[in-house]
């Protein structure tokens, strides 16, 4: 449905089919060199399907980011591939984790280390995350599929199905946790002051994924996979109806023959639950999800792996650990504090998406409104099935504090794989129900706080995007997302870019050309000439070239 017009149409399904077929590769292998192969697979068909339009230079620009910058994470996965081979003579999960049970600790930690990295590229997690926010260039199916329910995920699941590794190295898993954390409230602050509605959901997907890192870190496993389950529900969701408003905008504007506005700009938007109603419903339906509202299924999902969190803090052998001085129950506390404040402000700048999408006058333009339109089945189908899966989805893993449960559907599955790692890490700890009923209610009352505030803050009508002011001081900090991509601009690119320039290029590439290539053409002239002096069939040049050369070789045998 999004993609019949276009003319790549068959290139595009090539390109998805790829993509599946390496995402089961990379999920189905039963060792890390079959895993290797699907993910880098899916780094290609990332590639691919990012820069689909590649026409324009900047769609270009954004596949060539997110290849080099996975690049960089696979380098990490491809030393601990070497690490464990080394120490274990075999790749197999189950050989080399039962082989690595006795490996010394640092060994451990090393390949913990190694596998990590991969997983911040593959992940979108600090400080290879740059990539994920320009992948929104790409077709809307490929962000909602691609980019927010599977392939960036592969990192919580590399993390999930090596537990046995990082269970083994709890300062790592507390990396793990601190990196995750610190990611989801970094990505979050970021998406208050975006203004195209695929750049928010890419900053929460972000975020998110940093979430899902705070579960697998603290040995949570299933909470994490849980998380990321339920976020494929809602994100996906939460992009599909993106793309029908995009897709909405997108006729409206060509319906008034105005190709200057921007259809992804939400202040171009406004009032368009009257337009796009079903396509309204659904999006509220998971922004309340992804908030933390029960009885939804990203309520669920936060809430075990905040609690997990918490949990640790006391009696888990990541209690006892130490991340550079710092103890491990101190640590884990400010996680969970950190999750808090993420969970408050992914309440607020989704609330303000729909907002400013759908709610209010409409700032399409009078012309242009009365060519909105809802999507059409083909395209609103797909969404009412993620919007069940949305609210059913958090029965797969039901918490043993609430009457309803507990349903551990998701925990036993995944318990051949992980449940020995979980425990490893849980050690004694353990919370009281009051506590629980406690950590449940603060984390309620933080999505309603958040979602209020939002209302309250965001309810007043903005100017349209071309009448709009200029972002100042902590705003255009936040819309620039903090200038990270200008600071590694200014330090690694350009750099880079002059040392190629000027050092490889001119003074070892043009001395090697200089060197070798002319000079070889040089001495190619001189034998040349040498050779038309000899052969000019003068006999005279010749007898005296004799008798010199006799001369020689009689002086060489006196000598002798």
């Amino acid at each position: 449905g999004y993609m019949a017009e276009d003319a790549g149409f068959a290139r595009y399904f090539a390109y998805l089919n790829l993509f599946v077929a390496m995402m089961l590769v990379l999920v189905l292998g039963a060792s890390y060199p079959v895993m290797f192969v699907g993910w880098e697979g899916v780094g290609l068909a990332s590639y691919l399907l990012i820069g689909f339009w590649f026409g324009e230079r900047a769609n270009a620009d954004a596949g060539r980011k997110a290849f080099i910058v996975n690049r960089i994470g696979d380098f990490g996965f491809l030393v601990a591939m070497f690490l464990v081979f080394a120490q274990t003579g075999t790749l197999d999960y189950v050989g080399a984790h039962a082989a690595l049970a006795t490996a010394a600790p640092g060994v451990l930690a090393a390949i913990a280390l190694f596998l990590f990295l991969g997983c911040t590229g593959k992940s979108a997690q600090i400080p290879l995350y740059l990539w994920l926010p320009d992948a929104m260039a790409g077709p809307t199916p490929v962000s909602a599929l691609i980019h927010a329910a599977t392939m960036v995920t592969a990192g919580v699941y590399l993390i999930a199905r090596a537990s046995a590794v990082f269970a083994g190295a709890p300062s790592v898993s507390l990396l793990v946790t601190v990196v995750g954390a610190v990611t989801a409230l970094f990505a979050a602050t970021i998406a208050l002051r975006q203004w195209d509605i695929k750049k928010v959901l890419a900053y929460s997907t972000v975020s998110q994924l940093g979430y899902m890192f705070v579960g697998v870190g603290t040995g949570a496993y299933a909470a994490g996979v849980f998380h990321l389950v339920t976020h494929a529900f809602f994100k996906a969701l939460l992009f599909l109806g993106a793309g029908a408003v995009i897709h909405a905008m997108h006729a409206a504007y060509h319906h008034a023959h105005d190709h200057a506005s921007d259809a992804q700009d939400m202040r171009n938007m406004g009032g368009l639950s009257r337009h796009l109603p079903r396509t309204a419903l659904l999006m509220w339906v998971a922004t309340l999800a992804i908030a933390g509202v029960p009885p939804l299924a990203g309520f669920f999902s936060k809430d075990e792996i905040l609690t997990s969190a918490f949990a640790r803090a006391h009696g888990s052998p990541l209690a006892d650990a130490t991340l550079l001085g710092v103890p491990g129950s101190a640590i884990l506390y400010v996680v969970y504090a950190l999750g808090l404040v993420t969970a408050l402000l992914t309440a607020v700048y989704m609330t303000r998406l729909m907002l400013l999408t759908f709610t209010g006058a409409n700032r399409t333009g009078e012309r242009a409104a009365a060519g909105l339109h809802e999507a059409p089945a083909l395209m609103g189908v797909p969404l009412a099935v993620l919007g069940v899966l949305t609210v059913i989805g958090g029965w797969l893993n039901l918490p043993a504090v609430l009457p309803l449960g507990p349903s551990h559907l998701l925990a036993d599955w995944l318990a051949p794989v992980t449940g020995v790692a979980s425990q490893a890490l849980a050690g004694e700890a353990h919370l009281s129900h009051a506590t629980e009923y406690a950590l449940i209610g603060t984390a309620i009352g933080t999505a309603v706080l958040g979602i209020v505030f939002a209302v309250l803050r965001y309810r007043q009508p903005v100017p349209r995007a071309v009448d709009a002011p200029a972002e100042q001081g902590v705003a255009a900090l936040l819309h620039d997302a903090y200038r990270v991509d200008a600071g590694v601009d200014r330090a690694i690119v350009r750099p880079l870019a002059w040392l190629s320039a000027s050092v490889l290029w001119r003074g070892i590439d043009r001395a090697i050309e200089g060197a070798y290539v002319h000079g070889s053409a040089a001495l190619a002239r001189v034998t040349g000439a040498a050779h038309d002096w000899i052969g000019r069939g003068d006999v005279g040049r010749y007898a005296w070239a004799f008798t010199i050369g006799l001369l020689l070789m009689l002086a060489a045998f006196t000598v002798r």
